[in-house]
Parts: structure tokens; sequence; C-alpha cells
């Protein structure tokens, strides 16, 4: 189908101009016409051949796509002038051809609920379905601004669990490098001059000298078992039940237990009490809740409350049993159930466990940057020592 440029007027008089896909000019104007633009110009587009290299679509992207178009939508902006002015100014190219095919569905006369639903990509579930509600129940904009709102908050929780995470991975890669480098580099120079001794190496230099030599022997054996290993642990996550055994294994890890745990109930509430306040229903609201939960566990726990409503029941029960969530959000949740105010008690909660995880990523970055330097200047400080062992002994015996 080909593509059209345009230039018009609203019936406000404000400039407008953009894209769109018609079969002919005739039905462009029809398009137009019904969308309430006075045109001046139409004219073709040349075909262009378009190489795509990835989606190249980030969340940031999608959040602030949301905060825009919520922004303009409330000032009374049509819908397809917004997102023609979006499709324009967005950074990711493969996000702006979808913002653009999703214009052109909408002045074909779709919904935007159905014209994102075709952008799994962009789109998720959640997203859609709170669009949806938002436009059967004529308030777009109000749901726009919450969507922006909740997709902010989850972006920012992100980012704080990856920062929690970076900083010991980082510190942790250098650590075993500089070992590596010294065992490889360094500990063979000690090891040819201490031959020449012919004299018995201390135990703790031996030992540093086997390693060494056990490093340089059977490297590639050893880089190969952990490249097979990565490997299987990246098979054991695409398993349901693997990921179900290492999610279990993660929430009881003695440092990043607690962080994982509080995340978790964090997005969990968020999400579930966006979706109720949007006006989408409580079986609705669970099905998608489960499927961004991010953890298999939790994911679990959620599919046994829709059946658990589903058969006249509460969802506290089968929330209790995960095992994820603290007493007193069950018991938060339960009161939420009763008064009928599930939505905000799940906004309270949420809000509570966003300033859990800050306090948590602080405490544990300042228990980890200690922890790691230590370890790091002994193991470093060990192989040096080892190295020097032999050079106190023969100073000893030659005074």
């Amino acid at each position: 189908m080909p593509v059209f440029e345009y230039k018009g007027k609203t019936v406000t008089g404000s400039p407008i101009e953009g894209e769109l896909k018609a079969k002919d000019r005739a039905e462009l104007e029809r398009i137009l016409r019904r969308n309430k633009v006075l045109v001046d110009k139409i004219s073709r587009k040349p075909s262009q051949i378009n190489i795509k290299f990835g989606s190249g679509i980030k969340k940031v992207h999608i959040s602030r796509f949301t905060r825009q178009f919520a922004t303009m939508i409330g000032a009374g902006l049509p819908m397809v002038q917004c997102l023609d002015i979006l499709s324009k100014q967005m950074d990711s190219p493969e996000f702006r051809r979808i913002i653009a095919e999703i214009k052109d569905s909408v002045s074909s006369g779709s919904t935007l609920s159905e014209a994102m639903k075709k952008h799994t990509k962009a789109f998720d579930d959640l997203y859609v379905n709170m669009v949806e509600a938002g436009e059967m129940g004529g308030a777009l904009d109000t749901i726009l601004v919450r969507l922006a709102g909740y997709r902010e908050k989850a972006d920012s929780l992100a980012r704080k669990i990856k920062g929690a995470m970076v900083y010991p991975a980082v510190v942790s890669v250098v650590a075993i490098g500089a070992t590596v480098a010294m065992l490889t580099f360094i500990v063979p120079v000690f090891a040819k001059m201490f031959s020449g001794l012919g004299a018995e190496l201390p135990g703790p230099t031996q030992m540093v000298l086997n390693l060494s030599q056990l490093l340089q022997r059977f490297y590639p054996i050893i880089l190969g078992a952990i490249v097979a290993g990565f490997i299987a642990l990246r098979l054991t996550l695409k398993n349901d039940q693997g990921r179900l055994y290492f999610d279990k294994f993660m929430l009881k890890t003695p440092i990043f237990g607690d962080l994982i745990r509080k995340a978790a109930v964090a997005r969990f509430t968020r999400t579930l009490g966006t979706l109720i306040q949007s006006g989408v229903t409580i079986l609705d609201a669970l099905e998608i809740t489960a499927k961004t939960a991010g953890n298999r566990v939790l994911q679990v726990a959620i599919k046994k409350s829709v059946i658990s409503i589903a058969e006249g029941d509460t969802i506290t029960s089968p929330l209790k049993e995960s095992g994820v969530f603290p007493p007193m959000v069950i018991q938060m949740i339960s009161v939420g159930e009763k008064t009928g105010g599930l939505d905000e008690m799940l906004s309270k909660i949420a809000d509570f466990y966003d300033e859990e995880v800050d306090a948590a990523v602080s405490a544990l970055t300042g228990l980890i940057e200690p922890v790691v330097i230590v370890v790091m200047g002994a193991v470093i400080g060990g192989i040096l020592i080892a190295m020097y062992l032999p050079m106190f002994d023969i100073i000893g015996k030659i005074n």
C-alpha cells in the first residue's frame, strides 16, 4: 500500500502534516476528512528500502512516549496528530516506524488498543489492556497518565536493582582477572627463580605454584567448563521447572534474597494495583500480572490466586503459600479485599516497598564494597606473600 505525505489544518486552524498509507488519494482524503483535517497538499512518498538491525526499542523509549502521549491527549490534541508528532521525534528508528503504523491503523478506523496489539515488541499485554480499558471507559487521558507513572516507577525500580548488581559484578570480575593474570604471568617468573635454589619451598608457596601450573596446563579445559556451565545455566532458565528452582534458590540467598523479594513484592503490587485502578477486571489483571511478574515462584502463586478467585475464594491464601510475601503484606491485601479498596491498598504497599528497595540497595552496596575489597586484597596479598616467603627464608639463613 503506498504512503502519502499530506499538509493541512485542523478545525482550530493549527497546521498539521504527516504520512499515511492509503490505496489512493481519494481514500486518503476520506480518512483525513473523517479526522477533521482540512487538506492543503497531498503527495505520494517515494518507496524506500528499509534494512533492520534488531528492534532497538528500550524501555525508556516507551516510558517517554507514554508520558508525552498522555500530556498531548490531556491537552486536547487529536489522537492522530499526537501520534504523527511523536512518530517523528522518537530516538529509535524502529519505534518511530511502529508509532507511524499505529497512527495509520487509527486513521483507518482501528482503536488505539487494537493498533498497539499488533506490536508486541513495544506494547505488552499490560499496556494494551490498560489502553483498552481507558478507551472503553472514556478516560484514555487519565489511563495514559497512570500508565506513564507506572512505567516510570517500574523503570526506576529496575535501574536500582541493576545498579545494586553491577558494582559487585564489576569488582568481582576485576579481582578474578587480576588473580588469573598474576598466576599466569607473574608467578611463573618466581617459579623459574625458585627452581634454581634447589631448596624445599614453604607450603603456601608450593600451593600457589601448583595452582599456577594447573591453570597454565589445563586452561582450555577450565575455560570450556566455564562456558559449558554458562550454557547449562541459560538452558535451565529457559525451562519452566529449572527457572522455578533457580528463582527459589535466589530468594533464599543470604545477601540478594531479601532485595529480590522486596523488588518482586513492589512489582506485583504496583502492576496489579494499576490495572485494577484502570478498570481491568481482577481475573484479567492477575493473568496480566503473572506474565510480568519476573519471578517464577510469584507467577505460580498468582496463577493459583486466579483459580482461587474463580472458585469464590480470596487471593491471599495462594500468595501466603508462596513464601514470597511477608505477613504484613498478606494482611494488608486481605483488608483491601474485604473493604473494597484493594487498588488503594496495593498502591500503598507498592510505595512502601519502593522505599524498602531503596534502603536495601543502599545497604547492599555499603556491605558488598568493603567485603569485595577485603577478599580481593586477601587473595592478591596472599599470592604476593607466598612468593616472597622463600626469600625471607634465604635471608634468614644468610644472617
